[in-house]
Order: structure tokens, then sequence, then C-alpha cells
């Protein structure tokens, strides 16, 4: 392989891990909403499915064990972490095939 194909595969590794750590950012930043039992428990995730906000509706203790609100948080935060994962292959589809060849 001639350098100069070396030099344009090791550009194009270089562009692909570029956009690939613009889509991160953009992934850290993108924000959504997911409810559980009925809107009482209300997470807000970002894009990498990390959390960063928990709401609970005071109603969700009135008359409600700690268990029941225990698995409403946890299926609030199991449905965030899903539609994460989703968005981020979603988004990685959209990159191109990253190049492959020796070192690289």
């Amino acid at each position: 392989m001639a350098m100069v194909d070396l030099q344009q595969m090791w550009q194009l590794g270089q562009q692909w891990q570029g956009r690939l750590q613009e889509l991160q950012t953009e992934l850290a930043n993108r924000t959504f909403e997911v409810q559980a039992g009925g809107g009482l428990v209300r997470i807000t995730a970002d894009g990498r499915g990390n959390i960063r906000d928990v709401r609970i509706d005071a109603d969700a203790f009135a008359g409600r064990d700690a268990e029941l609100l225990s698995d409403l948080v946890l299926s609030a935060v199991a449905e965030a972490q899903r539609r994460a994962a989703e968005l981020v292959q979603s988004e990685m589809k959209k990159l191109p095939t990253p190049p492959i060849g020796p070192g690289l």
C-alpha cells in the first residue's frame, strides 16, 4: 500500500473519530423525559442514558408502600436508559463506516 493511501486512511480515521466525539457531546446535551405510574414518577435523562433529574409527585406517597414507589422509579429509569440506547444506535447508524486497514 502506498504511503499516500495510508495517509488518506489515517485522515479518514481522524475525521471519523472527530465526528464520533461530536456525536457524544450532542448526545450528552440532548434530554428527554419518561414517566411511570401515570406521571407520578418523571425521569429526565440525557442521550447517553445519564439520569439528570428525578421528580416524584407527592401523590406517589399517598397510600402507597415504598416497594411500589421503588418499582415506579426503577421502571422509569429503565425506560430512560432504553430510549437513550435506541438514540445512540440510531445516531451511530448515521456515521460513515470507519476506515479499516493496517494500524487502524
